[in-house]
């Protein structure tokens, strides 16, 4: 089986940079997974996109080396053994609220005797290699969504949990939960309030010995969570650098041509 890129990292003692693709297209998921990110990560949650989009957007990503993950949109056993099927290496469960909900998640990422996962690799026996029943439970990763007042409360007794493999920080979610309507939802907190809770849970990460991944919106922020001590960040996403990159040529566009006249030409 082809071995999962982020454990080969993580093993080295290198952090990881993490893609997001919420656009249900394979050609767009093909130009992210291009640009060397260690993994890419498919958004099924709040994703414009569904399985059918999924599996070609897998397909078209596997020549990258990526290790390809999804957001599933719960914590359903039924989506989450598809996804893996599909050829996920990774599953990243949002609001995940309490140990049960915790190892409830675990159980559907591994075949027996270490999960509850069906079997039936329709794609991955294919796309990853050969013997994929044999070394699967050993390649596939778990991400905890903290993201929740419940769930960082409870943020201890989830990390705890056997065979969950990292928590995951949505700094939206956790900031309207935490802040409770005094702050907007957003990444790259500075705000001390989120700052020491975004650090509480990278602390219950690391003394649970499993990892810990924040979504950032830059690539400063990134690396300053690895400075604490985070594994992998994802740093924007295709919506956002669709949006970037074509608000900055429009803008420069505007900036160069202020003030300039067009002249009508010809006789007709």
């Amino acid at each position: 089986m082809i071995p999962n890129r982020l454990k080969t990292l993580w093993a080295e003692g290198k952090p990881a940079i993490n893609g997001w693709c919420s656009i249900g297209n394979a050609f767009t998921a093909e130009i992210m997974a291009a640009q060397g990110f260690d993994s890419v990560t498919v958004d099924m949650q709040h994703g414009a996109l569904d399985y059918a989009a999924l599996l070609p957007m897998f397909q078209a990503m596997r020549a990258s080396g990526a290790c390809l993950m999804a957001r599933v949109p719960w914590n359903e056993p039924g989506v989450i053994m598809k996804a893996l099927d599909a050829g996920a290496y990774g599953i990243i469960c949002p609001m995940v609220n309490t140990p049960a909900d915790a190892a409830a998640f675990v159980k559907c990422l591994r075949y027996p005797p270490d999960g509850e996962r069906s079997f039936g690799p329709t794609r991955v026996s294919f796309a990853a290699g050969a013997n994929y029943a044999g070394e699967a439970n050993g390649n596939m990763l778990g991400f905890a969504m903290i993201e929740t007042a419940e769930g960082f409360a409870n943020v201890a007794a989830i990390a705890a949990t056997p065979g969950l493999d990292a928590l995951y920080i949505g700094p939206a979610d956790l900031t309207l939960a935490l802040a409770q309507g005094r702050l907007a939802p957003g990444f790259d907190r500075e705000e001390p309030e989120m700052v020491d809770a975004i650090q509480a849970i990278l602390a219950g990460a690391k003394k649970a010995a499993i990892r810990a991944r924040i979504h950032c919106a830059t690539p400063d922020y990134a690396a300053k969570a690895i400075g604490w001590g985070f594994d992998l960040t994802t740093v924007g996403g295709d919506t956002r650098f669709l949006a970037a990159g074509a608000g900055a040529a429009v803008t420069r566009f505007r900036d160069l041509t202020k003030g300039t006249a067009r002249t009508e030409g010809g006789a007709y």
